[in-house]
C-alpha cells in the first residue's frame, strides 16, 4: 500500500475545516486525501487529479462502496491543473497539495517497467494514452548523444556517456526491451564497485528515463505556477518532493512569487520527514515539503 508521505505535516500546515474547497493535484492511492476530507466533511470538496487513469478508477469505486461524494476524481496531468479548476467550477481554493512521489503501485504492481528490480517491458509510462513515446522507443531510437545528455540533465548519472555509448552499442545487436535489459546494458558500462553501493547502479538511469518519457519538469513548472493563481486569499499551496531537479523548480517558483509579494513563505527551513517516519516507511527518507500562503 502507498504510504502518504509527512501527513501529519501536511494536515497541520493546511488545518482544513469543515466546507473548505482542496485539491490533491497527485491523489494517487488516497492517503492524503482522505485524511483532508475527514476535516472538511460532506460541505466541503476536493478534487483528486492523477495521471494513471487506472488508480483514479480504483478510487471511483472505492469511493462508491464507502458512500463518498464530495469528491471529484479527474485523470489528467496536473499540469492542466487551472483548466481542471475551471471546468469543475471549484472558484478559489483554500488548499492545494502535490505529492512528487511515485507510488507504490507504479513499482510493485503496474508492470510498465518503472522498478529495476523486476524484469517488465520498458515503458515507463504514467499514462499510456497520453504519452506515444515508451522507455523502450527512446533508448532504441534516440540519438546516443540526446541519451547522454537526458542522464546528465534528469538523472544527474556521472557514467551517462558510458551508459550511453552502451545502450548504442547493444541496440545494434538486439533491441532493448525489458528493464532486465536495461539494467543488464547499465553493469556493462559501468564500473564494478559502482554497483557495490547503497544506491543501485540503475537507479539514475531510471530516474532519468522515466521524468523524459512523461515530460515531468516541464509539467512540474507548469502547475505549480498555475496552482498558486488557483489559491484563494490565504489558501496555501504544498509541495513534497524527492529529487533536488524537483526541488529546485519548486524553490525557485516559491522565491519568485514571494519576492513579488503573491503568497509568503510557510516555513523558512525545508520540513523533512521525522526519523520515526523513515523507520517506518523508508522511502519517505528523501521527501522535502515546501509551502507558501497566498497573500
Amino acid at each position: 500500500m502507498h504510504r502518504p508521505v509527512l501527513l501529519n505535516e501536511v494536515i497541520e500546515i493546511f488545518d482544513p475545516k469543515p466546507g473548505q474547497k482542496y485539491i490533491d493535484a497527485t491523489v494517487n492511492g488516497g492517503g492524503h486525501a482522505k485524511a483532508i476530507l475527514e476535516k472538511i466533511g460532506p460541505s466541503g470538496i476536493l478534487i483528486g487529479i492523477d495521471r494513471d487513469c487506472e488508480l483514479i478508477n480504483k478510487l471511483r469505486i472505492r469511493n462508491q462502496e464507502l458512500g463518498i461524494r464530495n469528491v471529484t476524481l479527474i485523470c489528467d496531468n496536473y499540469a492542466n491543473i487551472g483548466n481542471i479548476a475551471r471546468s469543475c467550477r471549484l472558484g478559489d481554493a483554500d488548499g492545494i497539495l502535490f505529492d512528487l512521489g511515485v507510488s507504490s503501485y507504479h513499482f510493485e504492481s503496474s508492470g510498465r517497467g518503472f522498478s529495476f528490480m523486476k524484469d517488465e517491458p520498458l515503458d515507463m509510462r504514467f499514462n499510456p494514452k497520453d504519452t506515444a513515446i515508451t522507455a523502450a522507443i527512446f533508448v532504441n531510437q534516440a540519438p546516443q548523444e540526446k541519451i547522454e545528455s537526458i542522464l546528465r540533465q534528469y538523472g544527474e548519472e556521472r557514467f551517462a556517456k558510458r551508459i550511453a555509448a552502451e545502450i548504442s552499442k547493444e541496440r545494434r545487436h538486439k533491441k532493448i526491451e525489458t528493464t532486465a535489459d536495461l539494467v543488464s546494458v547499465i553493469k556493462k558500462a559501468v564500473p564494478r564497485w559502482y554497483c557495490r553501493g547503497r544506491r543501485h547502479c540503475a537507479t539514475r538511469t531510471f530516474q532519468a528515463l522515466r521524468i523524459a518519457v512523461n515530460d515531468e519538469l516541464a509539467s512540474l513548472e507548469k502547475a505549480i505556477r498555475a496552482a498558486i493563481g488557483i489559491l484563494g486569499n490565504g489558501g496555501k499551496l504544498l509541495v513534497i518532493s524527492f529529487h533536488s531537479l524537483e526541488d529546485r523548480i519548486v524553490k525557485d517558483i516559491f522565491r519568485e512569487a514571494a519576492k513579488s509579494k503573491e503568497v509568503t513563505k510557510i516555513s523558512k527551513k525545508v520540513i523533512k520527514p521525522t526519523y520515526a517516519e523513515i523507520l517506518e516507511n523508508p522511502r519517505a527518507r528523501s521527501a522535502k515539503l515546501r509551502g507558501v500562503q497566498k497573500l
